[in-house]
């Protein structure tokens, strides 16, 4: 199955059978102040920087978020996403819980890529969701991010996030949107408050929604090792067990785990004569001035 996602100057296909597609994370002003106070100020230089970073940092897609406080979320965001689709030639993933915001963003990507074809990020399986979110999907023919959660929260068993899971795709398939353009979150929590339990109750999710759904599955995995210490060794473990269950297109930091996604993919039959893997290694080397063996 194949979620096709179009810039102006550029496709990106999300698919089991290819190299896993890197949705960069860092254009969110969650967490970031420097970045928040920046889109407070109406000030976008960082996101063009950001942007540029990340798509040298091997992200293939950009998620483009600018929820902060203070933001008119529906002057600012189609603003940042012209400048994004102006600045990188990668598929936006467009990011708000704000439906006019997203309307407004779908109507600038649809300017300057007619033919184009974003992300949504997101829709989840509260009511008020669907009805929200759905029809903008529908109307624009884009792909969505499907959360695996609904009025009660997060489910705590991977049955109940696999009903929501169903249930998100049953609703995007009624209103003309195909199964191929659904591509579902079955949401990581952080092992460090949840007895452990938390990563594995994802991971039999992702491989459930793989073999009963079968859409494409996105992931933020950084959130399974929030207030641990080493974290990014924990995300490197995750990554690699999500990506063999079935996750293609996680949402992440791609330049501190590309080079664990890359030797992912390389193990799992994706790069043939790992010559990815390869060529990610020449470039790191070229980059810090070292000369490749």
């Amino acid at each position: 199955m194949e979620t096709i996602l179009r810039s102006a100057r550029r496709t990106v296909i999300i698919s089991p059978e290819k190299p896993t597609v890197l949705i960069g994370e860092r254009i969110n002003p969650t967490g970031k102040k420097r970045l928040a106070a920046a889109l407070g100020q109406g000030n976008l230089d960082i996101v063009r920087t950001e942007a540029e970073a990340q798509v040298e940092d091997g992200a293939d897609v950009l998620d483009v978020n600018v929820g902060a406080t203070g933001v008119d979320e529906v002057d600012l965001l189609p603003k940042v996403v012209r400048l994004v689709m102006e600045t990188v030639k990668v598929p936006v993933c467009i990011d708000s819980a704000n439906a006019e915001a997203l309307r407004a963003a779908l109507a600038m990507h649809k300017e300057l890529a007619p033919e184009g074809k974003p992300l949504v990020n997101s829709v989840n399986g509260e009511e008020v969701s669907l009805e929200r979110v759905l029809p903008l999907v529908a109307e624009y023919k884009t792909a969505v991010i499907g959360l695996a959660m609904d009025e009660d929260g997060i489910p705590p068993t991977p049955e109940k996030r696999l009903a929501v899971a169903h249930k998100i795709v049953e609703r995007a398939e009624a209103l003309g949107i195909p199964r191929e353009d659904v591509v579902l979150d079955c949401l990581a929590l952080t092992v460090g408050a949840d007895d452990s339990q938390a990563g594995q109750v994802t991971l039999e999710t992702i491989r459930m929604v793989r073999e009963e759904v079968g859409v494409n599955m996105t992931l933020g995995a950084s959130n399974v090792s929030f207030g641990l210490p080493e974290r990014e060794v924990v995300n490197w473990a995750f990554l690699a067990m999500a990506i063999q269950n079935g996750v293609n297109c996680p949402i992440v930091d791609a330049a501190k785990v590309r080079q664990s996604i890359l030797a992912a993919d390389l193990l799992l039959g994706r790069d043939e004569y790992a010559m990815r893997y390869i060529k990610a290694y020449k470039k790191r080397r070229k980059k810090s001035g070292a000369v490749a063996p």
